[in-house]
């Protein structure tokens, strides 16, 4: 289920960090990706599907997953089966027939992506954090899926922190409508910003897989207030009693 992970308190006046900056891909998504491609209810049952893609599933089960007529959703199957991306399987006597995604499908590889940087992720995710963490995050990304299915989440928090308990039951929710289980990463902009080429998440911020969702500006978060330097406020300091003392000696 969704994870948390460390959460940075430190504070930092910046936001953009120029050696991370391209290093993930922004996905503009104003209406959905996908769907000058796939039909919402194809994007449905692809959902389900690429929840686990190895699994077979009768058209039952995958109406019931999807909350689509038995009827519709017979038919987007058959049209999935013709199309290649779906593989029909015989089952035994008595049983339904099922079907699963067709590896050795052409577009496959395209088709999860696209699925990813859409319906099955990016979309539902911006979405959750837009409605219920505008005042907190100020940058999100996907960094990917692993081999298990699991779709693993960056978040950048600014001034305000996310409630931890709030967080974790809307990624739980989140979960249970995608069908898959979420790895999200809470850190702060400091930490975001103060991140090394040695570290994990930077190297998954560098990878093809990851791409941003949530970008500067796209919320209403604010940044930390900024914090000055010990010299910068020695300086700061001295500067002023210099002048207090011009302006008694000069009287």
């Amino acid at each position: 289920m969704p994870k948390t992970g460390a959460r940075g308190f430190g504070t930092a006046p910046q936001l953009h960090n120029p050696r991370l900056s391209n290093k993930a891909e922004r996905i503009e998504t104003p209406v959905s990706a996908a769907d000058f491609l796939l039909s919402p209810a194809v994007q449905k049952i692809m959902q389900v599907l690429y929840a686990a893609p190895d699994q077979p599933f009768s058209a039952d089960e995958l109406a019931r997953q999807t909350r689509q007529a038995p009827g519709e959703a017979g038919q987007t199957i058959e049209h999935l089966v013709k199309s290649g991306i779906l593989a029909r399987q015989k089952a035994a006597a008595e049983q339904p027939d099922t079907v699963k995604l067709d590896r050795s499908f052409v577009f496959y590889g395209e088709l999860r992506s696209i699925a990813l940087k859409s319906f099955a992720a990016a979309e539902p995710v911006r979405a959750m954090l837009r409605s219920k963490f505008k005042d907190s995050v100020v940058r999100a990304f996907v960094l990917g899926e692993d081999a298990d299915n699991v779709i693993e989440l960056l978040i950048v928090h600014g001034a305000v922190t996310p409630d931890e308990t709030a967080m974790t039951t809307a990624c739980k929710k989140l979960s249970k409508a995608l069908h898959r289980h979420l790895q999200v990463h809470v850190i702060s902009v400091a930490r975001f910003n103060g991140l090394a080429d040695h570290d994990t998440l930077a190297a998954k911020l560098a990878s093809a897989s990851a791409f941003e969702i949530i970008a500067p500006g796209d919320t209403k978060a604010q940044l930390p207030a900024e914090r000055l330097g010990l010299l910068q406020s020695a300086k700061k300091k001295l500067a002023a009693l210099s002048l207090a003392q011009h302006r008694r000696e000069s009287r």
